[in-house]
């Protein structure tokens, strides 16, 4: 008994001993553990799932910062830039390349569809054309087309092409060209004659005037004098009016010629360039008609088809415009023609019968003027 009982003592002696040597460390971990919530107090098992759960939200929470930083890059710049005054200057250079993007963006063209009213994305569609590209497209179809039109014309010049033949309209329009060029030099000569006309009034006149100063002068031969002077003046008058008439006609015929006509001319030019055109496509779609099929010619005989097919209508469409100009144009030139041809005539017709009959009267004074005078007086000779 008394040996258990200084065991017992030994022991609460040991544990006051420990008690007083340990208690900074108890009252430290109690600290701690209660300001952390210490782990020390909870199974294997909990700590797992508390590990596992802040996994979890950590996950999200980088997720969510993603998110954020995908939907909102403009402000993180910004908050990038609020940190201190150290990062100023890259703030400014990357403030700066964001305002350079931003313009780069605007210069593209863009489609934007606008916004739902319950809130829904914003669909944003980049336009896909160039102009450069679209430039050099219509830079390599106008080459190709050239390039084919010029082959046909010098195989046609050449003789060993086959060109379209409108047996109705190509007679007519040869027909107009040499009608163009006689009427060309017929409005040539008959302005020809009407210069030589106003020079040839405007030299009447001045001989009529000489003829009258003449008279004034010469009391002998006033009488003489005067029915020329008359006679050149009337004359000149004449011409004068047969000069307007000429110049008139010449008009017409100069509006018909270098207008009317030469505007069907370049009709018809236009209709030698599709028909040019036309037979190119023709001559290419029987070459790949003759040529084999397969696989890679039955796209481009398709193509060429559908081409062919778009030559023929405009080269049709220029051919019947054609043709009803030319018969439009044969009409007006018989309606002009047959008017200014009568003008003309009546006008040299007036002309000359005006001179005749007025020469005629005027020979009639001249006649009964020698009668009355046909006594002479005796010369200074004979007086002698």
């Amino acid at each position: 008994m008394m040996e258990a009982s200084e065991e017992i003592k030994d022991s609460e002696a040991s544990d006051a001993t420990e008690e007083e040597v340990t208690p900074p460390e108890v009252r430290c971990h109690e600290d701690v553990c209660s300001k952390e919530k210490p782990e020390c107090e909870l199974s294997e098992t909990e700590k797992k799932k508390m590990m596992e759960a802040s996994e979890e939200k950590g996950d999200v929470s980088a997720a969510s910062n993603t998110t954020e930083e995908e939907e909102n890059p403009p402000k993180e710049t910004n908050s990038n830039c609020n940190h201190g005054d150290e990062d100023s200057p890259d703030c400014s250079t990357e403030a700066a390349a964001a305002q350079v993007s931003v313009e780069t963006d605007q210069s593209r063209e863009v489609t934007v569809t606008p916004q739902k009213p319950d809130g829904g994305p914003v669909v944003v569609e980049a336009s896909n054309k160039n102009p450069a590209t679209e430039k050099l497209e219509r830079v390599r179809k106008w080459s190709i087309s050239k390039y084919k039109c010029t082959r046909q014309a010098l195989s046609e010049k050449l003789g060993r092409g086959s060109r379209t033949v409108d047996l109705d309209l190509e007679p007519r329009l040869e027909l107009l060209k040499d009608d163009r060029q006689r009427y060309d030099h017929m409005a040539k000569l008959a302005q020809r004659l009407a210069n030589q006309f106003a020079q040839f009034s405007f030299i009447q006149k001045t001989l009529g005037d000489t003829f009258n100063e003449l008279s004034v002068k010469s009391k002998d031969l006033h009488v003489e004098f005067g029915m020329n002077a008359e006679a050149q003046r009337f004359l000149s008058k004449s011409t004068g009016i047969l000069e307007s008439a000429i110049n008139s006609f010449t008009f017409d015929m100069n509006t018909l010629v270098n207008k009317t006509i030469e505007d069907t001319m370049i009709n018809a030019k236009q209709y030698e360039a599709a028909r040019i055109e036309y037979d190119a496509y023709r001559v290419d779609l029987e070459e790949l008609n003759m040529g084999p099929r397969d696989t890679n010619t039955v796209p481009k005989l398709e193509q060429a088809q559908k081409t062919f097919q778009g030559q023929r209508e405009k080269y049709e469409k220029v051919r019947d415009d054609l043709a009803v100009k030319v018969k439009l144009v044969e009409e007006n030139r018989v309606k002009v023609l047959h008017n200014q041809l009568w003008l003309l005539h009546s006008a040299v017709a007036a002309h000359c019968i005006s001179c005749h009959s007025f020469l005629e009267k005027n020979m009639q004074q001249a006649v009964e003027h020698l009668n009355m005078s046909s006594v002479d007086a005796p010369s200074w000779l004979e007086e002698s």
